[in-house]
């Protein structure tokens, strides 16, 4: 009896602490008006810029997406140069995208890159996810229905002229930020280690220089899938950055997940403006209101990637999303209009 008295008050305290800690004030991940949650409908994110209309990170793509809806939030993906550019390219090689073979970024300058026209309208075969195209093959961009484009298929913003006729030339951030002064975006940084730290510097020195005609930290969100490369976002945040706005690296994220499965999350400190994620993994699903609703409980927005699908679409409309990546979003901007 002694036993059953015990456990049955070890289970009242623990359900009486649970609720103490469901309701406890939660910290904000963003302070102030977060502008990468939604008011109504989400976002739309173009995923790399929309790479199943035009060639993945390219400004081209950019301005496509930017026809396509002028709120829309620009996705993009980073790495640093040898001569210390910081160009758009979604593989830490130029292998799959250009007719370059052997080619990591770093030991490519950028000013050869322009000088030579390089074309990075190719979606080649690698042998990994940042490899090699070892078989030389050159496989050139199609989009989702088997189109080919080039630069002159965009919509630009009137005064906005094509720069090649036929060639989808490289992109640098610095670009990107000033074609699109108004636009918020989402950088991820590819290269890690000192890599990676040169790529941080370069990218916070970029900002720095822009800032102030371009309001640059109050619109771009950084991320990584690395964790010494979140870990250097929390310590930039708590010291020299404060405004630095930034995601989680992938390790935060399931932190969070299980910690709004306890009714846990008023203790996630994580000072991240948004998380982008899948809608599962596994067994997880984590396209459901609840949470969602934890996460805004931090003032934290939630961006699921990559979505290409109408249905998946739907359902994130209807479940609360703050954001939808996607490689269509002529699609999305269409599947959209049914909600307005």
């Amino acid at each position: 009896m002694k036993i059953l008295r015990f456990v049955l008050g070890f289970i009242l305290l623990l359900v009486i602490g649970l609720f103490v800690v469901s309701i406890l004030p939660k910290t904000d991940g963003y302070e102030g008006d977060n502008p990468f949650r939604a008011d109504g409908l989400p976002h739309i994110i173009a995923h790399a810029g929309g790479n199943m209309e035009f060639p993945d990170n390219t400004l081209e793509a950019m301005y496509n997406a930017y026809s396509v809806d002028p709120q829309v939030i620009l996705e993009m993906d980073v790495a640093l140069t040898k001569d210390d550019v910081v160009v758009l390219t979604h593989d830490t090689t130029f292998d799959r995208k250009t007719s370059l073979q052997n080619a990591p970024v770093h030991e490519i300058n950028y000013a050869d890159l322009m000088a030579d026209e390089i074309h990075f309208g190719y979606e080649n075969e690698i042998d990994g996810p940042n490899g090699f195209n070892t078989s030389g093959t050159l496989i050139d961009y199609e989009t989702y229905d088997g189109r080919t484009v080039t630069p002159l298929d965009v919509d630009y913003p009137e005064g906005v002229e094509a720069r090649h006729d036929s060639v989808f030339l490289a992109t640098t951030l610095e670009e990107v930020i000033k074609a699109f002064p108004d636009s918020y975006m989402v950088v991820e940084l590819k290269q890690s280690g000192a890599l990676g730290e040169r790529l941080l510097d370069a990218v916070l020195e970029l900002f720095d220089e822009l800032d102030d005609a371009y309001q640059v930290y109050e619109r771009v969100n950084i991320a990584s899938f690395h964790l010494d490369m979140y870990n250097r976002y929390l310590e930039l945040k708590s010291d020299a950055y404060p405004q630095l706005l930034f995601s989680p690296q992938e390790s935060a994220i399931r932190q969070f997940y299980v910690m709004h499965l306890l009714r846990a999350n008023t203790f996630f400190r994580a000072p991240v403006s948004s998380f982008q994620v899948p809608m599962g993994e596994g067994n997880i699903n984590l396209a459901t209101e609840r949470f969602i609703e934890a996460a805004h409980q931090h003032n934290i927005a939630i961006h699921y990637w990559t979505i290409n699908d109408a249905d998946d679409m739907r359902r994130l409309i209807e479940i609360g999303a703050d954001g939808i990546l996607t490689d269509r979003p002529t699609l999305l901007k269409e599947i959209l209009s049914e909600y307005e």
